[in-house]
């Protein structure tokens, strides 16, 4: 059997390629059995094997599932950090959604939902802004937005919770951040949103710089001072 794989970040640049096929796999085969027929072939990257997922035409699988000739079978190494990404703490290069953020949230034991987004706006202290800049650590970024829902959950009696930040050039009127959470009560939702919009803005690693007509600068960065994280 001849399988087609996908290769993805730093497996496809140990194996150097992005794409391949693989033959003279067994009959019948599953994406377990792909892999390690990828990892005889290339033994460099045999030390990712317990750490790689699995997908069979786009859709996360288990090592033993069934895969066919016609199957497109994706091995996708662990994130930064070695843990799967989780859409609910995400620092991301694409435009946020509101209506995204709500329906990661929403569940039939939610009676509420708040959603809160920070925009850009076209001045700040005085200045006409022509557009900001955003840069994150995001391993460590994703890893603080997963700290402080646990804070919330402590807080809180709260159903789900969601923080994404964008990065790169934004312009006015665009989404930088979002936070969503839903509970059972409106009171819960609402404060704990707007605790956790404040917590990301003081200590997730997020740095902000403002472009002017004449200049620009690093105006904002959230600080992460250790004993605010233990």
């Amino acid at each position: 059997m001849q399988i087609s794989v996908r290769l993805f970040a730093s497996l496809a640049e140990t194996v150097g390629a992005r794409e391949l096929m693989l033959s003279d796999l067994p009959e019948p085969c599953t994406a377990g059995a792909v892999g390690e027929a990828l990892f005889r072939r290339f033994p460099q990257a045999a030390g990712m094997r317990d750490s790689v997922m699995y997908a069979v035409n786009a859709e996360y699988v288990q090592p033993d599932f069934p895969v066919a000739s016609r199957d497109s079978v994706a091995l996708i190494p662990p994130v930064s950090g070695g843990a799967e990404s989780d859409p609910h703490f995400r620092i991301v290069d694409e435009p946020l959604s509101a209506d995204a953020l709500h329906a990661l949230v929403l569940c039939p034991q939610a009676g509420a939902v708040s959603v809160f987004l920070g925009v850009v706006r076209d001045n700040n202290l005085g200045r006409s802004v022509d557009y900001l800049e955003y840069d994150a650590y995001p391993e460590m970024a994703e890893r603080i937005m997963r700290r402080i829902a646990d804070e919330i959950r402590a807080r809180w009696d709260v159903v789900e919770i969601a923080m994404q930040h964008r990065i790169g050039r934004l312009e006015i009127g665009e989404a930088s951040v979002g936070v969503a959470v839903s509970s059972a009560h409106r009171a819960e939702a609402t404060d704990a949103c707007r605790y956790g919009i404040d917590r990301l803005k003081a200590v997730v690693p997020i740095w902000k710089k403002e472009v002017w007509a004449d200049g620009e600068e690093w105006i904002e960065g959230s600080l992460t001072p250790a004993a605010e994280l233990d």
